[in-house]
């Protein structure tokens, strides 16, 4: 196979070929090593790249695979967030007031790590994780491989990164208001925000008071159904998440929408309304039942849930690092808002969660998947937000995504499906949102869409 072939096959398709002998796993780790040496001093996917011990690892998988041992991932290197663990290293958060080096890998690293992955590096994030944008003062800008003066999203930004620019062939993300499917969108690929507890926290149990959840940036549908079989802590829909991606979903009622969640401001762009409605034909086309629809988005759900989550759930997170006074200023500032924000409020605010999410998923006693604009415009340019504080940052970017954060609230499974390239030539996607534990529908139907409009062999031009 051509060596950019391989590096663009996706993780699902490069297991396969390491038990079948075609490539090994120290040859393909060398492939995405030499990528990485070779695009990433400008693209800056990775905040550190772990080649000593991955060559070690990817040593010891192909002594298994010789051996005949078959895993899920055996072989496969596999990007990691730094907002979660890995053991011998530190993880930053993005930001230079980092504490000490962690004894243990994250569960969801160790449950990767048992199902045969080699950890090829760390990606970055904007500082606390708290941006659609991925530039820090410590660790740079991460670039978007479809426009390098643009951003690749956030804050799963450095991941989305690597995985379009074929510097890893899937990698852990973690979302906690949009922060997989924004970069998915904008990089092009398939990013999945599971159910809320499907794939383990810990040992950040509980982070941003239960909006932020762990999940995989892929290229295919297929790579990212094999992420949630060999993490999930619950068991799978009728065998696995594979199985279920591989099976035709049904006739199914799906309702569109293009409304934004009430008080947020956003002008929604024309090709993010033209995927949209495209979606519509082409579910229509393949026999699904589509009307257009919009939930009953509470109107105080922004400014009553998702932003007290937000802003105190950055607080928390500053109150465990050991050099505070490093952070940036508009991270200080956002921190500071959040401390405002009362343990007693936040008992309440939680407890009001049951009545949000029963307002939402009232949709769904008439439809079985919502879809939405994957984004409401393109990515910002490198730099659009330097010198700007906490509170006019977040109402800048809140126009860019005011789809996601919605259902990190609700903690119901979302995914975003690659859709087209808009007037700029950068990716659009549409969100398709599922029941409560539903994703097994989500993977079924979005296999369906991949199959009948495939994504995967869209590269960036200096891919």
């Amino acid at each position: 196979m051509d060596p950019t072939d391989l590096a663009f096959a996706g993780a699902a398709e490069q297991a396969r070929l390491l038990a079948a002998g075609t490539v090994t796993a120290p040859a393909l780790l060398d492939l995405y090593l030499d990528r990485i040496a070779r695009l990433d001093p400008q693209l800056r996917a990775y905040r550190v790249v772990l080649a000593d011990s991955a060559r070690r690892e990817a040593a010891a998988a192909q002594a298994r695979l010789d051996a005949g041992e078959r895993s899920p991932l055996l072989g496969v290197p596999i990007a990691i967030k730094d907002d979660v663990d890995v053991a011998g290293e530190v993880t930053t958060y993005g930001t230079d007031a980092y504490g000490p080096v962690k004894a243990d890998d994250a569960e969801v690293v160790r449950r990767l790590r048992a199902a045969g992955a080699v950890i090829v590096g760390k990606t970055n994030v904007p500082e606390m994780m708290l941006w659609s944008f991925t530039e820090t003062l410590t660790f740079g800008a991460t670039r978007n491989p479809w426009d390098t003066n643009r951003t690749p999203g956030g804050s799963s930004g450095g991941s989305g990164a690597a995985v379009a620019a074929g510097l890893a062939p899937m990698a852990l993300g973690s979302d906690g208001m949009g922060s997989i499917r924004i970069p998915s969108t904008w990089c092009g690929l398939f990013g999945i925000k599971p159910q809320r507890d499907r794939v383990p926290l810990a040992p950040h149990d509980g982070a941003w008071n239960g909006l932020s959840v762990n999940g995989p940036l892929a290229r295919t549908v297929e790579d990212a159904a094999l992420f949630l079989d060999v993490t999930s802590t619950t068991p799978a829909p009728e065998g696995s998440f594979v199985a279920a991606a591989a099976r035709a979903p049904g006739r199914l009622r799906i309702a569109l929408s293009t409304k934004v969640p009430p008080t947020l401001t956003a002008r929604v762009g024309r090709a993010q309304r033209a995927a949209v409605d495209d979606a519509g034909k082409l579910l229509r086309d393949l026999g699904h039942q589509v009307v257009t629809r919009d939930p009953d988005y509470p109107v105080g759900a922004v400014y009553g849930q998702l932003m007290p989550r937000y802003f105190r759930g950055a607080y928390d997170d500053v109150q465990t690092l050991p050099r505070k006074e490093r952070l940036e200023k508009r991270t200080r500032a956002f921190a500071r808002i959040g401390g405002l924000i009362s343990d007693h409020r936040m008992v309440a605010i939680r407890r009001a969660e049951t009545e949000l999410a029963q307002r939402v998923l009232s949709i769904f006693d008439d439809v079985d998947v919502l879809i939405t604009p994957g984004t409401a415009s393109g990515p910002s340019r490198i730099g659009a937000y330097q010198r700007r504080g906490a509170v006019a940052t977040l109402a800048l970017v809140a126009q860019r995504v005011p789809f996601q954060a919605m259902f990190n609230a609700t903690g119901q499974p979302a995914a975003v499906v690659p859709w087209g390239l808009d007037e700029d030539g950068l990716p659009t996607s549409i969100q398709i949102v599922g029941r409560p534990f539903d994703e097994a529908t989500l993977l079924s139907l979005a296999a369906q869409i991949e199959k009948a409009r495939p994504w995967a062999q869209r590269r960036p031009p200096e891919s």
